[in-house]
């Protein structure tokens, strides 16, 4: 069986997780037993993930959104306490990755969608997003909405749409990223995409003429975290299981 420190290496160099200046802590948060046998993934590290991991008989739990974030308390809180609880009483390790998952080129959750979402070419955009286009006439809106339904579980996007009939440029940032439209304004594109709505959102769509849609945080952050569970069971030989906590936000 692999050690844990040969896994959270090979997921730090992956990640490139030197390259950013992140929220809170890439990497190893809670330490726990040192063989990997299973890994559980998850998009967000809460009590109902962790008690899933714990029936699943995880060694290791992978999520995008981990327990320490700049700014929280100091002290461990009756909610961090609820999370840890759980991960000591089963000698379970907890890694988290966030910026650097967002943006990788290849497995990130915005590269990801790109790709469910049959966009060409794509490329650097706001940061840790991805900029793709649609050949020939492009896309309608319902065409697109249709696709990102799909993309993310049959899940009903909130749309503003407001940009031009045909779309063949789009700019994508998974989670709550409404202000990088600012971006895709910017570059003339047509249509945005983010998993979170603010609502400065809808003015800055209206007056920009540029289609917004937001198809949940949630919902948008599923796929990178279970690329690399994927990626860990064929790289190191063992189970990985993705549990997806339903979150409607």
């Amino acid at each position: 069986m692999p050690q844990i420190t040969q896994i959270i290496a090979y997921l730090d160099q992956l990640l490139a997780v030197d390259a950013f200046r992140d929220y809170g802590p890439n990497g190893l948060q809670v330490p726990g037993r040192q063989e990997v046998q299973t890994i559980v993934t998850g998009v967000s590290a809460n009590g109902l993930l962790l008690d899933g991991a714990v029936a699943a008989g995880a060694d290791l739990v992978l999520v995008h959104h981990g327990l320490f974030w700049r700014g929280d308390p100091q002290q461990i809180t009756p909610i961090l306490h609820r999370r840890l609880q759980p991960l000591f009483a089963h000698d379970i390790a907890l890694a988290a990755y966030h910026l650097p998952l967002d943006a990788h080129p290849e497995h990130g959750n915005n590269a990801l969608l790109a790709a469910a979402l049959g966009g060409l070419d794509p490329q650097p955009f706001a940061e840790i997003g991805i900029q793709v286009r649609f050949d020939g006439d492009g896309l309608t809106i319902d065409e697109l909405i249709a696709r990102l339904r799909t993309a993310v579980g049959d899940r009903e996007p909130l749309v503003v749409p407001a940009g031009p009939e045909r779309i063949r440029t789009l700019g994508i940032v998974t989670g709550a990223a409404s202000d990088s439209m600012l971006d895709a304004v910017a570059l003339g594109l047509d249509a945005f995409v983010t998993g979170e709505p603010a609502e400065r959102a809808f003015s800055i769509a209206t007056d920009a003429q540029l289609h917004f849609l937001a198809a949940g945080h949630h919902a948008t952050e599923t796929f990178g975290v279970r690329r690399l569970g994927e990626l860990l069971e064929r790289e190191f030989g063992i189970r990985h299981t993705f549990i997806d906590i339903p979150n409607p936000i």
